[in-house]
């Protein structure tokens, strides 16, 4: 498998890894291939074309400002949020656009950004085209993208893989390899994949990575615990972040559920840092970055003797679950529904929680089987095209759910049971195929249409 670690976690910008991170990438990409091509100064004009749901929900999940960002040359894990809507505002203004951060071109919305809601392109639903032209408008290149999920992007011929063509140590494809893996080596899941990594690069920088990767979510909680106000797009969703922490401070110790509390808070403050378009860390997604955090943070300052390693076992635990659902399933809401999403991140968390509560292998897949098993069909029809309703407040069901995954396998379990890990991946990905496409981000159906039309 050619999966990283710091490709299934990535640091980007909100609401969606999918519909934002996903096409800011395609459209760098696009221009990068004008670059390759010796067509970039030639260029005078470039047109884009969002199909599927990109084009349905695109315009509640940014899409149209993730192209204008990743054509104007900024990328989803260097571009400072504060600035994105001064540099789309630019654009709107001037009709004019700095192609790769560098060439001055014209660019009218209206007329080079448009959204195709009753076509899809081949191979996904989340289709995108970019043709540029020369000045006197002869084309120069057309080529075809797919945010596939997660931030993961393919041009069309391309393997839906990784980023990294090193050969591993370890070659694992379902959890049961891991499982034969862990057997024939004993060595845990999170060894495992800490062999691949290391394969890859230094130990040193592979530390580093996932050091900094709960950095970022961990300010992440912190920015959107005091960040009060109304999120952006017209649904008018109050920050419930700043008042849930003060609430809860006042709170004695007697309280035997406040625990579950501070676990939605911190699911809250990350997804609506996510929907006001901050920093996250996709997780394995955008609409589910709250999950993971909210359980790692769950584990940092609840958990007796938890520490730096601990984090890193979790989240390499973690990351190893999500390479078989990318691998045999998706991560794409598109696709599969928000079982793809949060029902994912439920099981990558429960997982990651099993291993640094001293699980074995058997009781860490047992918890990540559980953890997608009651996610199953879970749909994604998010209200107005947003990742705010009911896509906030999931991120805290997922959280807790989760928790108590990981406790019923390490605690109250012994690894053995009747639905295998694989076994709940197939489901969930047959559920996804015969999902009607209303329920997969299109705002077509579900709450999307009953709250609106109500």
């Amino acid at each position: 498998m050619n999966l990283s670690v710091f490709d299934l976690f990535k640091i980007g910008v909100g609401p969606s890894s999918s519909h934002t991170v996903g096409p800011m990438w395609a459209a760098v990409r696009f221009v990068e291939s004008l670059r390759a091509k010796g067509l970039f100064e030639k260029a005078g004009r470039v047109k884009t074309d969002l199909y599927g749901s990109l084009a349905l929900t695109g315009h509640g999940h940014a899409t149209d400002k993730a192209i204008l960002l990743g054509l104007s040359g900024e990328k989803p894990d260097e571009i400072d949020p504060d600035t994105v809507d001064v540099i789309v505002e630019r654009i709107r203004t001037k009709n004019r656009l700095r192609l790769g951060g560098t060439r001055e071109i014209p660019f009218t919305e209206a007329a080079d950004l448009l959204f195709h809601m009753k076509e899809s392109l081949p191979f996904h639903p989340n289709g995108i085209r970019f043709t540029a032209y020369a000045e006197g408008g002869e084309e120069l290149l057309k080529e075809r993208y797919y945010s596939v999920g997660g931030g993961f992007v393919v041009k069309d011929g391309e393997p839906a893989g990784g980023t990294s063509t090193a050969p591993v140590v370890h070659e694992f494809a379902s959890g049961q390899d891991l499982l034969d893996i862990g057997h024939r080596t004993g060595k845990s899941i999170a060894d495992i994949l800490l062999d691949n990594e290391t394969a890859r690069r230094p130990l040193a920088d592979v530390t580093a990575g996932v050091d900094r990767l709960w950095t970022v979510m961990n300010d992440c909680i912190d920015r959107g615990c005091r960040t009060e106000g109304i999120l952006p797009g017209g649904l008018e969703v109050v920050r419930r972040a700043p008042r849930m922490l003060s609430d809860l401070q006042k709170v004695g110790p007697f309280d035997p559920m406040s625990m579950m509390d501070w676990v939605s808070l911190f699911a809250l403050a990350v997804n609506e840092e996510n929907a006001a378009g901050g920093r996250v860390v996709t997780a394995p997604t955008n609409g589910a970055a709250g999950v993971i955090p909210a359980v790692l943070a769950y584990y940092v300052r609840f958990v007796p003797g938890a520490n730096p390693q601990g984090v890193r076992t979790f989240l390499l635990t973690a990351a190893a679950i999500g390479m078989l659902y990318k691998r045999n399933a998706s991560l794409s809401a598109a696709e599969m529904g928000c079982q793809g999403e949060v029902g994912v991140a439920c099981s990558m968390a429960a997982g990651g929680l099993a291993a640094v509560m001293g699980g074995s292998n058997e009781q860490i897949e047992n918890a990540a089987e559980i953890g997608m098993e009651h996610n199953l069909g879970l749909t994604c029809d998010p209200i107005m095209g947003l990742v705010q309703v009911p896509c906030i407040e999931r991120n805290t069901m997922g959280a807790v759910k989760a928790i108590n995954a990981a406790r019923l396998a390490v605690l109250h379990g012994d690894g053995t049971h009747r639905v295998s890990l694989d076994k709940v991946i197939e489901t969930m990905r047959q559920t996804g195929v015969d999902m009607q496409a209303k329920y997969k981000e299109t705002s077509l159906g579900g709450l999307a249409v009953n709250v609106v039309e109500c």
